[in-house]
């Protein structure tokens, strides 16, 4: 072993007695370990929570969306579905029609609820959103005059209607239908205003075929149509809102994304805009990620302040030893030796509290991803009954370093002190 390994862990721990300086030192190995603990837990939770609500907007969200840069839709969209679904990556390529809309019951739920109608093609519809399904079925096709629409459980609930059942018969033997409900878009009430004479809006009637649950915020608000029903409820014939385009990785997105924008600029310039799933909810995502380096400074602090009980126990060892110090320099020792001795002493510290933290910190995420010991308050109305984990060898290799690196910082202001000790006045004063 090097010899100077060898003196900077024997100042550190003596196995003959326990000093002062050892007690410091232990002190300073704890802090280190507790802040890196709590790093790599706190991290590993917020990352947890940030793919869980990732996951869950993606279930409905795509992975890359196309729009047209001016908002006002995409004419003739196959040639833009041929393009996509012609990319290395890409699964589904499907257009979609979106807008607001006026829903009216004949129940006796809440009346006139603003919604976003989405028209869709049931065939081309990610299977997450079919896999949603709580009541009836996802059926969007036109039947004895009315055509279909899916929506959330909780919209249904508040509008007070229920979803056909092909399952259950009435009394008669037939099939029980759903509820009748109409949609009136702001566009048909425009119309019907502006327009001479005036007249009654053009409403569409629809037969609730289904409901689902997606997420509580999306369930109150969306409703599903087939997107030629869209089409004519937004009198957008032969137009779409954008594309939507899902794939086999989500971490491609960025990429391919960056890759079909180029190929769309250098057909039409200025006129697509291509978005990923991150864009479509950046403020969220930022917000999450401001929160998890937020949270990772304050619990940093830990390891700041045990930064500096190192500068403090270094520093008391320089003063004890000083004749040793100076006995080691007559010994033909340098001062960049010396200096190096006192650095090892930072890394060893360092070395010893970030390993302690590590296998603390990752032994308590490990068990709480396995069987989710520490539950979430009021879980019924979430989607997990348990705070989530997610380990992220970057995040604690991050940590790691910036531990080390701390410590080692820590010890530049001993080691530079020590290293200035006189060898001849260090002798006599201990003599």
């Amino acid at each position: 072993m090097d010899y100077r390994l060898l003196i900077a862990r024997r100042y550190l721990a003596s196995r003959r007695r326990v000093t002062l300086i050892s007690v410091i030192s232990g002190i300073s190995v704890a802090g280190v370990a507790l802040g890196v603990a709590a790093l790599v837990v706190v991290l590993s939770v917020m990352n947890g929570f940030y793919d869980v609500v990732r996951d869950l907007l993606v279930s409905y969200d795509p992975h890359v969306r196309v729009e047209a840069a001016d908002g006002r839709g995409l004419e003739s969209p196959d040639s833009l579905v041929d393009l996509a679904r012609g990319l290395p990556g890409v699964v589904s390529a499907a257009p979609y029609v979106e807008g607001k809309a006026l829903l009216t019951t004949d129940g006796g739920g809440t009346l006139n609820q603003v919604v976003v109608v989405r028209g869709v093609d049931a065939r081309a519809l990610d299977a997450e959103v079919e896999r949603s399904v709580r009541d009836g079925s996802f059926d969007l096709e036109r039947r004895g005059g009315a055509a279909g629409v899916v929506m959330g459980g909780a919209l249904a609930a508040r509008s007070g209607v229920y979803a056909a059942d092909p399952g259950e018969a009435d009394a008669g033997g037939a099939a029980v239908a759903g509820s009748r409900v109409t949609l009136l878009s702001a566009q048909a009430l425009e119309r019907a205003v502006v327009q001479y004479p005036f007249g009654l809006p053009d409403q569409r009637a629809f037969t609730v075929r289904g409901t689902f649950e997606l997420e509580p915020t999306y369930d109150e608000t969306h409703v599903f149509v087939a997107l030629d029903e869209a089409q004519r409820l937004f009198g957008t014939p032969g137009l779409v809102t954008g594309v939507d385009l899902r794939l086999d990785d989500l971490d491609d997105a960025p990429a391919l994304a960056e890759a079909l924008q180029g190929r769309l600029d250098a057909a039409a310039p200025g006129r697509f805009r291509v978005q990923t799933w991150a864009d479509l909810q950046g403020s969220l995502y930022s917000v999450m990620r401001l929160e998890k380096w937020a949270a990772s400074a304050i619990l940093g602090l830990i390891i700041v302040v045990a930064a500096f009980n190192i500068v403090g126990a270094l520093t008391m060892i320089v003063i004890e030893k000083r004749r040793d110090l100076g006995a080691l320099q007559a010994m033909g020792a340098s001062r960049r030796d010396v200096r190096r001795i006192f650095l090892l002493e930072g890394l060893l510290v360092g070395g010893v509290g970030t390993g302690i933290g590590l296998a603390v910190g990752l032994s308590i995420s490990l068990a709480q991803q396995a069987f989710g010991i520490v539950k979430l308050a009021e879980a019924g109305s979430f989607v997990i009954d348990a705070y989530p984990v997610a380990i992220r060898l970057v995040d604690v290799g991050g940590v790691a370093v910036a531990a080390v690196g701390l410590c080692a910082l820590a010890a530049v202001y001993p080691a530079s002190r020590a290293a200035h000790v006189d060898p001849a006045r260090a002798v006599q004063s201990g003599a």
